[in-house]
């Protein structure tokens, strides 16, 4: 006689955020931030599958890749399905990361897609001048100072960004294509063109496989018993942060000693900001 029943562990991954965008005040997500819970999750024992719960605007296109390489790694060496669940927003690189998953799932107002490139900045040329600035700059290499926001537009400079982009766009596309496979349903000049759905019309175009959230769907999979483990990124918060940069103490104490953290977490709020809102969030 059978005095307890076995629960089916699930490990559960959140990855929430911006990716790329890491400051001591900000840690983001990237590879440095999620290794060590990627790893967690492929080594519990028994269990059958993994969960990743992705609530992400996009950022950094080679993070993107780097974290979505080592799930997929790992999902290959283990023989464990991912399972993918969208919150708010799997958006640019946030779509890349729900790619990782052998089925991806959403909520019926997650927002999906936008699988296209950005870069975005402002200029500054007429703001010097007004202001009477004397701007200097000595570089060694004739394009060094490309894209600078304080001199005016090149159109050399503009066409080497755009082939950047495009590299990036089609290796992007390629990933997708190689993930989603038959399940796509739309033209390429659709699905490839940045634009974003709603989570009812992504499934009709095949970017995802269903509506649903992770207990619902786990519970679906491995029944009412099923137990979900989530996998943290390991030291953390305040007492993480003040191991790894001693200077956020400065900052939290509102010592301005190190105004460099105050700029460098500024920057990263607004450029968090930006992306965030583009999805009406």
């Amino acid at each position: 006689m059978r005095l307890f029943s076995r629960k089916t562990v699930v490990p559960v991954l959140r990855f929430s955020g911006p990716i790329g965008i890491v400051t001591p005040l900000r840690p983001g997500l990237s590879m440095a931030t999620t290794a060590e819970a990627i790893n967690q999750a492929f080594k519990v024992s028994k269990t059958p599958a993994v969960a990743v719960i992705v609530n992400s605007p996009g950022g950094s296109p080679l993070q993107s890749s780097l974290i979505f390489r080592r799930i997929r790694q790992l999902s290959n060496e283990t023989g464990k399905t991912v399972y993918v669940f969208c919150e708010d927003v799997a958006a640019s690189g946030g779509y890349y990361l729900a790619a990782s998953g052998d089925e991806i799932y959403a909520d019926t107002s997650s927002i999906i897609g936008s699988i296209g490139v950005i870069s975005a900045g402002f200029g500054f040329t007429e703001a010097i001048k007004k202001l009477g600035i004397d701007r200097r700059v000595y570089a060694s290499g004739d394009t060094k100072n490309q894209l600078d926001p304080f001199l005016p537009e090149n159109a050399e400079d503009i066409k080497r960004l755009r082939a950047v982009q495009r590299d990036v766009h089609d290796a992007f596309i390629g990933i997708i294509k190689e993930r989603r496979g038959a399940k796509l349903s739309g033209p390429d000049q659709e699905l490839f063109s940045g634009a974003f759905w709603s989570a009812p019309k992504a499934m009709e175009l095949g970017l995802i496989d269903g509506i649903s959230d992770v207990r619902t769907k786990m519970r679906e999979i491995f029944g009412d018993k099923v137990r979900l483990k989530l996998i943290s990124k390991g030291r953390g918060g305040i007492a993480g942060l003040l191991r790894r940069q001693p200077s956020v103490w400065h900052a939290a104490q509102g010592d301005m000693a190190n105004p460099a953290d105050f700029a460098d977490g500024l920057i990263a709020a607004i450029e968090t900001r930006m992306l965030w809102s583009r999805f009406g969030l």
